[in-house]
């Protein structure tokens, strides 16, 4: 029986040639409560994963093809909310050093304690969750964006930018009344229930 008591949220995909190690791992996290998926190599995983999928991928670094630093860095360039542990049995400070600015969030060098892998993953899953719901929170911001007029987004742009009315007035040849009016419209079409969280919704999209 398990000692966790609530099941952890998330999948975890076990990318290994290795069979015995990827039965290994899935019979360890299955019994910590953890939904897990094995893939025979990089490419397989790449090919079914789905966009935008959460959850955390446990790689070998040394497979066939492609390998563990490879997917890695393929994911990234992606932006995919999946985070990412490295496992091999040939760590070193490069591998690492390579594998963290790629994105991974650990080298875990074999042999490793399940008490090690079982925190390591729990901790990944939550940090792709909460990727996944930023996400998410960008898609929609982005389709409401879509929704504004010309105008409306200009006075927005001019509006993160950190502008007064009066200067957005002058910039946009109108009236400090109708950029009121503008500013008004976007915060009521982007859901912004302030002048403050209109600028922090949208200063990392414009």
């Amino acid at each position: 029986m398990s000692v966790y008591s609530k099941k952890p949220d998330g999948t975890v995909f076990v990318v290994d040639d290795d069979a015995l190690v990827r039965r290994s791992l899935q019979a360890t996290l299955s019994l910590a409560g953890f939904s897990v998926v094995q893939f025979a190599c990089a490419q397989q995983f790449l090919a079914q994963i789905a966009p935008y999928q959460s959850g955390c991928v446990l790689a070998d670094i040394r497979m066939p093809g492609m390998d563990g630093l490879t997917l890695q860095e393929e994911l990234s360039k992606q932006h995919a909310s999946l985070s990412v542990i490295i496992i091999t049995g040939h760590a070193d400070v490069p591998l690492a050093v390579r594998a963290m600015k790629a994105g991974a969030l650990d080298v875990l060098e074999k042999p490793f304690s399940n008490e090690k892998l079982i925190a390591q993953v729990s901790s990944a899953l939550a940090i792709a969750a909460d990727r996944a719901t930023e996400a998410s929170l960008r898609g929609r911001l982005s389709q409401k964006l879509q929704t504004l007029s010309d105008r409306e987004r200009g006075v927005l742009k001019l509006v993160v930018e950190g502008n007064s009315n009066r200067e957005i007035a002058k910039a946009l040849a109108i009236s400090p009344r109708t950029v009121d009016i503008h500013r008004a419209r976007v915060m009521e079409k982007l859901g912004a229930g302030s002048l403050a969280e209109l600028v922090r919704m949208t200063a990392a999209i414009l």
